[in-house]
């Protein structure tokens, strides 16, 4: 059953209108009510392009239920014909609005489009465990770092379900890691992950939660309304000492696997909560400090707390050199794209497993390039590299 969203308030309907908006309108043509919404939609200014695909999806959906058959154009068309039945093509599907962008998208319903969206991920991912994995629910805290573990666990078809954190908005220091546009500036970061989700794949449930994670929104973040849409497993990548400290004693309670990417060294920690339910938080290295205890600590003590939590002795020659620097010549931890990138990938290739069963225990794996990938050798100068360009 398609979701249907009135179309009648202009707020709505605005692209660029606010900064909060982030989940798009789903109409359903082939009813008299989707009809005149996606009518009077398209009669409004707010759509600034219509872009549909809707025959070559159905075409790439006939293919994959048979990859053997041979098809000809006749073929898909009588195929197509047999699937739609007595619906116009235009009217078959789904059209999708995104209020953001102003952009109206026709796709498949939901059942063709996830199968021809995760048809590629066979048989990494079988169809089984892609049922499997749409029905869970992941939660993610701190959506700088964490925007690429999200986005990467919505391609994957990692989870079905939503509950994004962040309290801060995207700054221009921020492009230099987070896939995003300057036309993104000041959009919540919790916002922007959900809207490039949802238009990876509008099917998706998705909450933000714009404040961060709180005294009062935590138990809504992990329970859902009413405690009945708990969390399956949590990805933890904020920067505010109290949440991470205060979201793993909540994850403990409820026996929630926790992943984190540290960003530096290619770290990734997982605390394996659901099979080890008294297990020590950030396995040990922090004793028996609470998140009451954090939130009475000043600037020194919360710095000295998340270095015991990131391993200070183990840190890059880089990240160690910095934190002296910090508030100084440097205005925060430095971090690049291309080692957040690899923890998005760390994160959900490591939730996807988790999710499916697999027995992944407790700890840390560090994936260093520069010890994977080293250079032999002293830096070549780059004067000399020019000199080698001219005299080729």
């Amino acid at each position: 059953m398609v979701r249907h969203r009135s179309v009648s308030r202009p707020e709505v309907l605005t692209p660029g209108a606010a900064t909060s908006h982030f989940r798009p309108v789903l109409l359903d043509a082939s009813s008299p009510e989707g009809l005149r919404d996606l009518e009077a939609l398209a009669a409004s200014s707010s759509v600034g392009a219509v872009h549909d695909t809707i025959e070559d999806q159905l075409d790439e959906l006939i293919r994959c239920e048979d990859p053997a058959l041979v098809h000809s154009a006749g073929s898909l068309a009588a195929s197509r014909r047999r699937i739609c039945g007595g619906t116009p093509l235009w009217q078959w599907g789904t059209w999708v609005f995104y209020p953001w962008s102003g952009r109206l998208v026709h796709v498949l319903p939901r059942n063709g489009f996830q199968r021809v969206r995760t048809d590629r991920n066979r048989n990494k991912i079988d169809r089984a465990q892609q049922r499997d994995l749409r029905e869970r629910r992941i939660g993610v805290i701190g959506l700088s770092v964490g925007n690429s573990a999200a986005v990467t666990l919505a391609m994957e078809g990692v989870g079905g379900s939503f509950r994004l954190a962040d309290f801060d908005t995207l700054g221009l220091s921020n492009l230099n890691r987070l896939r995003a546009r300057v036309g993104d500036l000041g959009v919540s970061k919790a916002v922007l992950a959900a809207r490039q989700m949802f238009e990876i794949d509008p099917y998706l449930d998705i909450e933000v939660f714009t404040d961060g994670l709180t005294e009062e929104s935590i138990e809504s973040f992990f329970d859902g309304v009413g405690g009945t849409r708990p969390l399956d497993l949590l990805v933890e990548e904020c920067d505010t000492v109290w949440a991470k400290v205060a979201a793993r004693e909540c994850a403990r309670r409820r026996r929630i696997p926790v992943l984190m990417d540290a960003n530096d060294r290619g770290l990734l920690d997982v605390e394996r909560f659901d099979l080890e339910p008294h297990r020590p938080l950030f396995h040990g290295r922090t004793g028996a400090t609470t998140s009451s205890d954090v939130a009475r600590m000043d600037r020194g003590e919360l710095l000295s707390f998340l270095l015991a939590v990131v391993d200070e002795p183990r840190l890059s020659p880089a990240m160690r050199d910095a934190v002296g620097e910090i508030g100084r010549s440097l205005s925060s931890w430095p971090q690049l794209a291309s080692g957040v990138m690899l923890g998005g990938a760390l994160v959900a290739d490591t939730a996807r497993r988790i999710l499916l069963g697999e027995l992944i225990g407790s700890g840390r794996t560090y994936i260093d390039l520069d010890e994977l990938i080293p250079a032999a050798g002293r830096r070549i100068a780059p004067v000399f590299v020019r000199a080698m360009e001219e005299v080729r």
